[in-house]
């Protein structure tokens, strides 16, 4: 479809001579004489851009800018103004104009002011939908992603997050599984009680127990004062325990103990405390297998894996890839201070195509990384760190396999990889191309690729 362009202008022959101008780049214009007919034309058809005069009769082009705030209307405006009234197209910027053009506007101008107008518009369609994607997974934290296996997490977070049933969480390094604690506690009735979070495998045996459970003065050496534990510090609220496999078999005994009676002793004390927590628990290691060669007591892992969430590492949803860099480029283009940057596609595809070991919070790093040894606007290959660079760049889909045979009846999935698979060839594996010649957009063409395992 060919862009349309609404024409404002009250001088029939500058009117025309616009028109002629765009017409002959193949834009559709449709022309009106003042701001109400303009209206009366946004009204009944959808416009990418607005071109308006300021000084017209019946309603000038600021009130045309008014009217069109007002009611929300979308084209991107461009106000047309002579050489003594530039202060007048400053004050309509502030109504919400993208630019102005000075009269007579030389052709060349004016196209370029449109091509920058039209990318404006496209950039501006870009952010709302991934404002609408991101506000979709918003009610989860930080949590980002729409692949099959975020779905069934993001299903399993609502349901868990309606009773105080404990909760195991399993993940490699850096796949989010303190955002998923977060999202648990943050969705249940406890959300206004505290969150408390530990690393069990960042302390020594001794220390982590007086964490646990606390200690009373003279309890040991150093022990100057009294200490709650994070049992305590939690108490009806959520306690994450993170690694907890790396937790001593001797202190897990205490652990389950306090778990089963609801209380906790701190050290230097017989006397035991009552506590109500609601127990999170995450591991990066295969629990079970420590279970079976009895490096973690069975009765405390059937206590801890009540309801269990595995969250797949990132090489596993490459799909959610390009959403959580805009994710991460809009967060850090506010802590830099910053205009969002955009990602090269050659970038992109590097970053889609990388097994990312770090996962998530790798991804993170990276695009930190860009914005802060990069005022660029756009970041590009070279501006991925060596550790992405170093993996071999996407193929070409050399092994794609024939073009589709259509004179042949097959089934519709076996013919849809076949033409997926031309594309990519067609393109040299370049997958905007092969998107571009599918007629589909870039992200649907990644699930297509995966499904198809013609990566």
């Amino acid at each position: 479809m060919s862009t349309r362009i609404l024409l404002v202008e009250d001088e029939p022959n500058m009117a025309r001579t616009l028109a002629k101008i765009l017409e002959r780049k193949g834009f559709q214009v449709r022309s009106a004489p003042n701001g109400a007919q303009a209206l009366s034309e946004l009204a009944e058809a959808e416009f990418d851009v607005v071109i308006t005069d300021l000084n017209m009769p019946v309603m000038d082009g600021m009130q045309l800018l008014a009217e069109m705030r007002a009611r929300k209307l979308a084209p991107v405006t461009l106000v047309l103004t002579g050489h003594g009234t530039i202060q007048s197209a400053v004050e309509a910027m502030r109504l919400g104009a993208w630019d102005y053009l000075i009269k007579p506007c030389h052709p060349e101008d004016l196209l370029l002011k449109v091509g920058q107008a039209l990318e404006t518009r496209e950039l501006r369609r870009q952010v709302s939908r991934l404002e609408s994607e991101l506000r979709q997974y918003s009610r989860f934290g930080e949590i980002i992603g729409r692949t099959e296996p975020m779905q069934r997490i993001y299903a399993t977070i609502e349901a868990v997050s309606q009773n105080k049933s404990n909760v195991l969480i399993t993940g490699e390094n850096g796949t989010g599984k303190e955002l998923v604690a977060r999202a648990i506690h943050s969705k249940s009735a406890l959300r206004e009680k505290p969150f408390v979070a530990i690393n069990c495998g960042a302390l020594a045996e001794t220390l982590l127990e007086s964490q646990l459970f606390g200690h009373r003065r003279g309890a040991f050496t150093g022990a100057v004062e009294d200490h709650d534990g994070v049992f305590q510090a939690a108490d009806g609220g959520t306690l994450f325990l993170d690694e907890i496999a790396e937790i001593s078999p001797s202190l897990q005994v205490k652990f389950l103990r306090a778990i089963q009676e609801r209380e906790v002793t701190p050290l230097g004390t017989t006397r035991p405390i009552k506590v109500d927590v609601r127990l999170i628990a995450a591991t990066n290691v295969d629990l079970e297998e420590r279970m079976r060669s009895g490096r973690f007591r069975a009765d405390l892992f059937y206590r801890l894996n009540v309801v269990a969430i595995a969250v797949p590492p990132l090489r596993e949803r490459r799909e959610d890839i390009p959403l959580l860099v805009e994710h991460f480029v809009a967060e850090f283009s506010r802590t830099y201070g910053v205009e969002p940057k955009r990602v090269a596609d050659a970038a992109m595809e590097r970053l889609v195509h990388y097994h990312w070991p770090g996962n998530v919070r790798e991804l993170q790093n990276v695009i930190e990384r860009a914005f802060a040894l990069s005022p660029a606007p756009e970041i590009l290959v070279e501006d991925l760190p060596p550790a992405v660079l170093e993996e071999p760049a996407p193929p070409a889909a050399e092994a794609a396999g024939p073009e589709p045979d259509l004179a042949t009846p097959r089934p519709l999935e076996e013919l849809e990889r076949l033409n997926i698979a031309a594309a990519l060839r067609r393109s040299g594996g370049n997958k905007n191309e092969a998107a571009r010649i599918l007629g589909i957009d870039r992200q649907r063409l990644y699930r297509k690729i995966e499904k198809y395992g013609l990566e």
